[in-house]
Order: structure tokens, then sequence, then C-alpha cells
């Protein structure tokens, strides 16, 4: 876990990120991968929801009801001493008092809903497994290529500080012949200027170097205040290689497409749910009621009390025939066929943009290859220039400030190609996602 070691750079001394570590911290932090962790967690819930639709559902109930004036039937009169049919009497019926308990069962015997419904809570779990790897590729590039920013950056600033060494070399050469009376004093404000603007670039390029290592510790989900230290590019590690225009992709294996895929077999099954809803459904259902009927409180009370306790039990199963219902059904089936329809357009929209985003990729790491054969050549220009006029120089046939010109050309060429080498890396960062390989950034 890299998470506690961080914490302690917070609090404590900087901690060199290398770009596996802060990968590694980034899937482990990053808000979007964690969220994207909890929806596959979901998804397991969401499959128990949809099983125990097909398990039995048991409920108790309970109740005590008081009848302060109890429902009068009017009947012939029939009863008692002297009955007349033709007259009616008011009879009331029941007890005040009504104290209930029961349980109840059902269960599911044939819904074809239910069984459509899990193999779709199925599917929704691979689809966010899917969503997972897919949002920790996006997690990945974000950070890779964030981390080579920082570098080539980094780089720059190293070509900055390079040329202001060589100017400050340059201005006392020429305030000492301003002082014997060899050089103007324009030439000596020149350089001057030229010091001033380059300090204020460098300084500019490590406001824009603090930036984009605060945009890294967002990326990977890091606390913002806490203290890292990038180390140099190994630059000579880099092995830029060009890529044939001819090579191909098979996008059928990105996680784009898969999500995709998976998302309309959701939908299928949605189709299927809805379709389900013109089948029958069959299900059993069980009461089992105690009752206790008296004129005072039945609780805990038996005959003796005026309390009578009956019970009674019912079991059936129930047949549902759905025979018409306004073609609400239909519908709502071609609603969904609409919808798969329109996910088959995204389909091949996202297969025309990953198939476009590969051949971008290519022709920028084969734009980046010929960038860095041209700045090899520029180094070996330089080397070369330099070594004339260092020679030159010590044959009395240069002054200093050629000298130094020469150097600088040389320190100037040397930076550009190693800030080439990490501008191939920000190019290959994209031909592998293209390829569908930033799982191997991690190893």
């Amino acid at each position: 876990m890299l998470l506690p070691l961080f914490a302690f750079a917070t609090a404590q001394q900087p901690v060199q990120l290398n770009l596996k570590d802060a990968l590694k911290y980034a899937l482990e932090a990053n808000q979007n991968a964690r969220k994207a962790k909890l929806d596959v967690e979901n998804s397991e819930y969401q499959i128990d929801e949809v099983r125990a639709q097909a398990l039995p559902q048991i409920n108790g109930t309970g109740g005590l009801v008081y009848n302060p004036l109890l429902q009068k039937s009017a009947l012939p009169n029939i009863f008692g001493a002297n009955p007349n049919p033709n007259e009616t009497v008011l009879v009331a019926f029941g007890q005040k008092w009504n104290a209930n308990a029961g349980v109840s069962l059902t269960q599911n015997l044939f819904n074809k809903s239910v069984f459509t419904g899990l193999d779709a809570a199925k599917a929704a779990r691979e689809f966010y497994r899917i969503s997972q790897q897919l949002t920790e590729e996006q997690v990945l590039e974000q950070v890779a290529t964030n981390y080579y920013q920082v570098l080539v950056q980094r780089q720059q600033i190293g070509v900055i500080d390079s040329t202001i060494r060589n100017t400050e070399r340059v201005q006392r050469i020429l305030e000492g012949q301003y002082k014997n009376g060899l050089a103007k004093k324009i030439d000596v404000d020149r350089i001057a200027v030229n010091i001033s603007n380059l300090q204020s670039q460098r300084q500019q390029l490590l406001n824009g170097v603090t930036l984009l290592e605060n945009q890294l510790k967002f990326y990977m989900g890091m606390p913002i205040n806490t203290a890292i230290v990038i180390p140099d590019a190994e630059i000579k590690a880099i092995q830029p290689q060009a890529i044939a225009m001819n090579q191909g992709i098979n996008i059928d294996n990105r996680t784009e497409i898969r999500l995709l895929r998976q998302q309309e077999d959701l939908l299928n099954f949605k189709k299927e749910s809805i379709k389900a809803e013109y089948y029958p459904s069959l299900s059993l259902s069980s009461n089992y009621l105690y009752q206790g009927l008296g004129n005072t409180v039945p609780v805990f009370k038996g005959p003796s009390s005026g309390v009578n306790w009956v019970d009674a039990a019912s079991v059936s199963v129930n047949l549902r025939i759905p025979i018409f219902n306004g073609g609400a059904t239909k519908s709502r089936i071609k609603q969904t066929e609409i919808r798969i329809k329109k996910l088959n357009e995204d389909i091949a929209n996202t297969s025309l943009g990953l198939n476009l985003a590969y051949e971008n990729a290519k022709t920028q790491i084969n734009n980046s290859v010929i960038t860095l054969n041209a700045q090899r050549k520029n180094v070996q220009l330089a080397q070369e220039v330099y070594n004339n006029t260092q020679s030159n120089y010590n044959n009395g046939l240069a002054t200093l400030t050629d000298l130094l010109n020469a150097e600088t050309s040389l320190t100037e060429a040397n930076n550009n190609y190693s800030s080439a080498l990490l501008n191939y890396r920000v190019a290959e960062i994209q031909l592998i996602k293209s390829q569908g390989g930033l799982k191997s950034l991690l190893n």
C-alpha cells in the first residue's frame, strides 16, 4: 500500500515519486477509480435483491380492533317468542374487541420477469466490472501523460538555466570590455535586458512545473500539499521506434467497445423483461390467522372472561393471465429496440474514433522519431562546431564570446534532444492507449 507512505511524506519530508508508484497510488486513491470499485461491489447487492424475488416472501401481521358501535343488519323477525316474518328487526353482529395475529407466505412458482431480471443483474455486474477497467485506464492515461509533461517542462528549465549561465559569462566579459573602452554601453544594456527576460521565462516555467505537479496530484487523488520529488528521466533508457503505417489493431478487445457491447446486452435483457409481461404468472400463497373476540380486551384472556379464540388457515394457487393493456407493453418494447439501434450507432462511431486515435498516435510517434533524428543531427553538428571553435580559441583564432556561444548552442542542442525524447514518451502513452495496453505501464 502506497497511501501510508505518502501520508508520511506530507507530514515529514518529500518522497521520490517514480511513474509506477504514481500509477499504483492513483488506482488506490483516485476518487473515480474508487467509485468504480464501489459500483462493482454494489452490483452484487443488486443481484441479491433480484434473487430475493424468487425466494419465499413471509410476513407476520397483528392487530387489536375496538368497535364502539357495532354494525347492525336488518333481518326479518323470525326469532324470539313472537316471530313475525313481515316485521324487520336490527341485529348487531360481532364483538366490541377483536385481537388477531397471523402469518402469510407467498412463493413465485413461475414468473418470467423475475428470472430475466436475475440474468440482467448478472450482466449488470459484468458491465460495472468493464466500466471499472475503463475508469482505471483513463486514470492511468491522465497520470502518465501529466507525469511526462512535468519532466518536459523541467527539461525546458534546464535549457533556460544553461542559456542564463552562458549569457551571464558573456555579460561579465562585455562589462570588462566596456570598462576598458572596448565595448559600447548599449551592448552591455542589451545583454542585461536579455538576462532579465530569460529569468522571467525561467520563473514562468517554474510556475508551470508547480501547476503541472498539482494537477498530477489531483489526477492521482493525492492531497495537494503532499511533498513529492519526481526524479529525472533516464533519457538513455528511451529507445524510440517508428511504427509501420500499415499496422492495424483489433478494436473488438478495446474496453470502450466491450463496455458498449455489454450495455447492448443489458438493453436486450430489458427488452426480454418487458416481453415477459405477455407471459402468465403462477404463485402459491398461504395464510394462518389466530383471532380472539370478546366484549373486553381479549389479550391474555379466555372463555371464562367472555373471550373466544379461533384460528383459520388457507392455501391458494394464483394464476394471472395478461389479456389486454392497451398496447403499452408493445410500445415499451419498441422504445427499447430504438435504444438498441442508437447504441449500435454509438458502437460504430466509437469504432471509428478508436481507429482514428490509433492512426493519429502512429503518426505522432513517427513524427516524434523524425524530430529526434533531426535533433540528434543538431547535437552532432553543435558538437563539431564547439570542437572547432575551442581549437580556434586555443590557437587564438576565435574569441571567448565565440567559444561561449558555441557552448550555449551545444547545451541547447543536447537539452532539445532530451526534451524531444520526453515528448516521444508522451506520444507513446497515446499509442499504448490506442492499443489498449495502458495496464502494461504498471509492470
